[in-house]
């Protein structure tokens, strides 16, 4: 009856700071797209609605990592508390010990695991689906948007362009370079000092109007050059090429649901980069989930071995733990793609490596050992007071 008090105690009292952390965390992930969609706003006046519709299909691949950084900070948090209000000590004097505070942490970190879960094998896939599919019929109404300065654009069907600079406040294309192979014996290449884009989005149609320009012509049959200077030329661009294939049913392996990978995995004729890069992302959808656990294990000895003093330095180490977390698991993206080693063993080294930590932090903590950690910060401090 006691043990059951307890738990639903703890288990209630990481629910607030849950919900905190996955509100900030996902605030300071928005955060880095601040830019991009001011420069939408301001630049190229696209709508609010198409803005949020753009947060929200972005938030899920957020998710999926703020759960489990989520979760260990809930677990980190309310154990802090329980520490600092000395009832971590109560509890130990009435016969609880530290393996029974594992249930309500493990029934949390469940909870956390499912919800990731359920983030990185259906809510992933449907955002990045969804966001492509926005991106592209957002540029079919605003074709400058899809228009980058110094690169090649090949956007529109056998037309390859290269703008040098594009002026937003005039809607002005500034050095231009057109490559036109739309007709199979001639191709054309257009060079134009300026240009200006005019829009059809209902039909796809786009118009681009170049000012006192050269057009260059290669007929492959004869082999004749000819050369064409001009005051005005129009070309015709199309874009339904690239806004049917985001349509289409082709995915990549992001934005495939959890059986189209399993069947893309077992029809693969060959392991070539794509091979690997499916295979991760498979595991990654469970790996992900799995790292509350390990997470939520870390949290607790370093919430109940912490002192007034030393509470900022256990967030601090908890966050640098996670951060140690996320870089193996990229090193691990990194090295699975290019088949170094299998990509099983990139996606679960991180989680089996923090688990054997928080594992052995644990059972240190259970057995009322110290943990050794805290020495290596009285190290730094003695080092500063020295260059002081």
């Amino acid at each position: 009856m006691i043990n059951s008090i307890i738990n639903r105690y703890l288990f209630k009292e990481m629910f607030p700071p849950f919900v905190i952390n996955i509100l900030f965390f996902t605030f300071v992930f928005l955060l880095t797209k601040i830019l991009d969609i001011i420069n939408l706003i301001v630049n190229y006046k696209i709508g609010l609605s198409a803005v949020f519709l753009m947060l929200i299909y972005s938030v899920p691949h957020f998710l999926a990592f703020v759960i489990p950084v989520s979760t260990m900070m809930s677990v980190l948090l309310t154990f802090l508390r329980l520490s600092a209000d000395n009832e971590i000590v109560a509890l130990k004097a009435g016969g609880v010990s530290a393996y029974g505070l594992l249930p309500p942490v493990f029934l949390f970190c469940l909870m956390g695991c499912l919800l990731t879960g359920f983030i990185t094998i259906y809510g992933v896939p449907w955002g990045r689906l969804s966001f492509k599919t926005l991106t592209y019929d957002v540029v079919a109404s605003n074709a400058d948007i899809g228009l980058k300065e110094r690169t090649f654009n090949d956007s529109f069907n056998d037309v390859m362009i290269y703008v040098n600079k594009v002026d937003l406040r005039n809607k002005a294309l500034i050095n231009v370079f057109i490559e036109d192979q739309r007709n199979k014996n001639i191709v054309s290449t257009v060079i134009a000092p300026t240009g200006k884009l005019f829009s059809e989005p209902d039909k796809l149609a786009f118009y681009l109007r170049l000012y006192n320009g050269t057009v260059n012509q290669v007929d492959l049959k004869s082999r004749a050059v000819h050369s064409i200077n001009f005051d005005t030329y129009d070309i015709s661009l199309d874009l339904k090429k690239a806004v049917y294939a985001a349509k289409s049913s082709q995915k990549d392996e992001k934005e495939m649901s959890l059986t189209e990978l399993s069947q893309y995995l077992q029809s693969a004729a060959k392991k070539d980069i794509k091979y690997y890069s499916a295979l991760i992302v498979f595991h990654k959808k469970f790996s992900l989930p799995f790292a509350c656990f390990v997470l939520g294990l870390i949290a607790i000895p370093l919430g109940i071995e912490s002192s007034s003093s030393r509470r900022s330095f256990s967030l601090g180490l908890g966050l640098v733990f996670f951060l140690a977390y996320y870089l193996m698991l990229s090193a691990g993206l990194v090295l699975g793609e290019t088949g170094v080693y299998p990509p099983v063993i990139g996606m679960w080294t991180p989680n089996i490596v923090i688990g054997a930590i928080g594992l052995y932090l644990f059972i240190r903590t259970a057995n009322e050992r110290p943990i050794n950690i805290y020495p290596v910060l009285n190290l730094f401090k003695g080092r500063g007071n020295k260059l002081k």
